[in-house]
């Protein structure tokens, strides 16, 4: 697979990859290494990594707890306190081995750390790969109210290696897959194809589609770095999702998602809103939802669960001024930014998945 150049930095894949990570180390010749890992990557991840790892630098692994829920600034507060108490300095660079959690708090350490030192993330996990990997975001949740504290940060290279799925449960391959769904209907309707065909989620008959996500959120980041227009395209299924995803975090009573067991819910709740508003063709609307309910089963639902979860769209990051804003689809590929929704409207919505 060719790399792919992002802002400052490639995304590099399978073995070309590790070639161009201890050249990288060669060149900068760092004080000390530190990995970031959480449990099931130190016992799954770690072994893979220091077997193709070629440098004479002290290597140091600081282990955090795995779970979104374990993604704030305590955990921050854990690691800064770690390199601090191992000798870290502005020579040294992170390497942050695992899912979205660890690239993303770890990303943050590093370039908050004596005010930034080099990191490179390799994600395990395929949401990370295909989400986390470009776009230099950064950051933390602020309780249950996820990524509200952070900065725009890019690492040194990216690493995919397509090998660090064989760890991850078949669970969290379709929490990945929920975001090549994203990219297949905003941006690539052959990718939402190819998804809809599969037999079984393999590693196999996901490696391309790896690939082409990667090649479809670098060209939307490049073009808008900062968010402040086709950036947010990104978001679509992402404004109730995150609320639900926050919301269910946080109830004592629900059983946890992963992010992309919510991220359907929104997916399928905002194409409802975009034929209620733009006009999205209704077959359309309800093939989506119905090919989307064959691989991801329906969620614990409940009306009384509403109020709670629309209170949590007040905080999204995304809003401007109090105004909660979507991304709403016109048709296959072709999208409206910025959209208002009423409450009834929202309300509406969520039945619309619950039927």
């Amino acid at each position: 697979m060719n790399p792919i150049l992002s802002n400052n930095y490639y995304v590099n894949f399978q073995k070309d990859a590790y070639t161009k990570l201890n050249g990288i180390i060669s060149s900068k010749k760092p004080s000390k290494i530190f990995i970031l890992v959480d449990e099931n990557t130190n016992e799954h991840c770690l072994p893979i990594l220091l077997l193709n790892l070629e440098t004479t630098s002290k290597i140091e692994i600081i282990e955090v707890e795995a779970g979104e829920e374990n993604k704030n600034l305590d955990t921050c507060t854990g690691v800064w306190g770690a390199l601090t108490d191992l000798g870290a300095d502005r020579k040294s660079l992170m390497i942050n081995l695992g899912g979205g959690v660890i690239t993303d708090l770890g990303g943050f350490v590093a370039s908050c750390f004596k005010r930034g030192i080099d990191f490179i993330n390799i994600p395990t996990t395929l949401l990370s790969m295909v989400d986390a990997s470009v776009g230099g975001k950064t950051g933390v949740d602020l309780g249950v109210l996820k990524n509200q504290i952070g900065l725009f940060s890019d690492p040194e290279m990216v690493l995919i290696d397509p090998l660090y799925l064989e760890t991850v449960t078949e669970r969290e391959l379709r929490s990945g897959l929920a975001e090549i769904i994203k990219y297949g209907l905003t941006y690539d309707i052959k990718l939402w194809g190819e998804v809809i065909e599969f037999k079984s989620l393999s590693i196999k008959n996901l490696s391309s589609l790896v690939h082409r996500s990667i090649e479809i959120k670098n060209e939307v980041v490049t073009e808008d770095p900062k968010e402040s227009g086709l950036r947010k395209v990104l978001n679509y299924g992402h404004t109730l999702g995150h609320a639900i995803e926050s919301y269910f975090l946080d109830t004592e009573h629900k059983k946890k998602l992963t992010h992309g067991e919510a991220i359907i819910v929104g997916m399928i709740t905002e194409t409802y809103l975009s034929e209620k508003l733009l006009n999205f063709p209704s077959e359309k609307t309800k093939l989506i939802k119905d090919e989307l309910l064959k691989i991801y089963p329906k969620i614990d639902l409940q009306e009384e669960d509403y109020p709670a979860i629309l209170e949590l769209l007040i905080h999204d990051k995304k809003n401007v001024g109090g105004q909660v804003n979507f991304v709403l689809l016109t048709d296959y590929e072709k999208f409206k930014l910025d959209c208002k929704v009423e409450k009834e409207l929202l309300i509406e919505a969520l039945d619309y998945y619950c039927s």
